[in-house]
């Protein structure tokens, strides 16, 4: 199994069940799911992982004396002749050395080349003497080397494990001495897209929409912590809908461990979700949610251990669902913590709507959020400008309450919801 399966019996709306709520459903598609196994990947490949075991050094950093500036390694006191003996210095001698170079045993200090000329003595010896440049006590013992040890002894812990790897870490890491680092495997998700009335280029004739779901979920998928395995595309027929969950139509890549699906969640003729999970011996985990939009959205279990989280088709719903239930799921195989909602003003009112939680696009302005307009579930315009999504209860929110909110994938805004919360806290005190 890609990732374990708890127990439970979440209400489903198809049997006519009243639908969990918008944050039951979020914490049932984190509970469903533990983390996928660590992997261990190159240095190259590392970024953006979450370590799963820590990284010491396995020697000294730097593992040999070096030198810090183009000059000469010498020893004692000059004027030095030359040699060019790589290994050891006798007194009184001096060798040419570059930055980072292999100090030679013998070497008491590192004179700049900005400090010193070559002169040929009576016999014709290269001899290194101080110029009009040196400093006072130039060259002072220990001077411009770097010992070794100085970064770091064998051993020590350069960075710990959870931390998320950045091209920082990564080149610590090879300095570290170390070709591979062990992470937390990110979910691989693959996209199944339907609807035989979708176009994917140009203006589409009536009867026929554009895709909207095609050039962006795997972006939206990389962006929640996820790696997208490609995309596949069907038609409206049951057949369809059973080959390209089932594996007879192959989505493209490695095998995921979510397959996310785009339409077919209602209750018409041709939505085949529900059907096509029930003849593959799966269980679905979540079947309707008390929000709008995105109330049938539907989370689902193969025998294989495999998810399969079902969008309603229209678009602004279906991201609506996505970070409703697609997000925690993906935070729960990543080995992520649960995504936290925040707390900011609304700057308007919100009229109730009994028995379910409203996701409205919004934008933060001074630590208020503002509704967005054009919001409708198949709208897309008012999502395009959002910075989060306010959580409504079903009782609503008037001018000035706090209403949870969460950042869009895209936004990175949680510093921005953290900032707005801030404020509400800081105008509540206040008030």
């Amino acid at each position: 199994m890609s990732g374990g399966t708890l127990e439970f019996s979440p209400a489903s709306s198809a049997s006519g069940r009243a639908s969990p709520t918008w944050a039951e459903a979020r914490q049932l598609a984190f509970d469903c799911a533990v983390p996928l196994p660590p992997v261990d990947v190159p240095l190259s490949s590392a970024a953006g992982h979450t370590l799963t075991r820590d990284v010491a050094a396995l020697q000294e950093l730097p593992h040999y004396q070096s030198s810090a500036m183009d000059g000469w390694a010498v020893s004692g006191c000059g004027p030095w002749l030359l040699t060019d003996d790589e290994h050891f210095l006798p007194p009184g001698r001096a060798r040419v050395i570059a930055t980072g170079g292999l100090v030679p045993a013998g070497a008491t200090s590192i004179l700049r080349k900005e400090s010193g000329a070559v002169h040929q003595d009576a016999d014709g010896s290269a001899l290194l003497e101080l110029n009009g440049s040196a400093k006072d006590g130039e060259p002072g013992r220990g001077q411009h080397i770097r010992p070794a040890g100085e970064e770091a002894a064998a051993g020590d812990v350069l960075i710990p494990a959870g931390t998320k790897l950045n091209p920082g870490h990564i080149a610590l890491a090879a300095v570290a001495g170390h070709d591979t680092l062990q992470v937390q495997r990110k979910p691989v998700v693959g996209i199944v897209l339907t609807g035989s009335e979708v176009v994917t280029e140009g203006v589409p004739e009536p009867g026929h929409v554009r895709d909207t779901f095609g050039p962006q979920l795997g972006t939206v998928i990389s962006l929640l912590g996820g790696t997208s395995a490609g995309s596949l595309r069907i038609g409206d027929s049951y057949h369809e809908w059973l080959g390209a969950l089932g594996g007879s139509e192959s989505i493209p890549g490695p095998l995921p461990d979510v397959t996310i699906t785009t339409g077919g969640t209602g209750c018409s003729g041709t939505d085949h979700f529900r059907g096509a999970i029930s003849a593959l011996g799966g269980q679905l985990l979540l079947d309707g949610i008390a929000m709008r939009p995105g109330h049938p959205a539907v989370l689902a279990v193969l025998p294989n251990g495999r998810f399969v989280v079902g969008l309603p088709g229209n678009p602004l719903a279906a991201m609506m669902a996505l970070i409703t239930i697609g997000a925690p799921l993906l935070e729960a195989l990543g080995g992520q913590p649960l995504g936290a909602v925040g707390q900011v003003t609304s700057a308007a009112d919100v009229d109730p709507s009994p028995g379910r939680t409203r996701l409205i696009p919004c934008r933060f302005i001074e630590g208020l959020a503002f509704p967005a307009s054009h919001t409708g579930p198949g709208m897309v315009r008012g999502l395009a400008w959002a910075d989060g999504v306010m959580a409504v209860p079903s009782a609503g929110v008037l001018s000035g309450e706090p209403v949870p909110v969460l950042p869009l994938p895209w936004t990175q805004h949680n510093e921005m919801i953290l900032s707005a919360t801030k404020h509400l806290r800081s105008t509540t005190w206040h008030a």
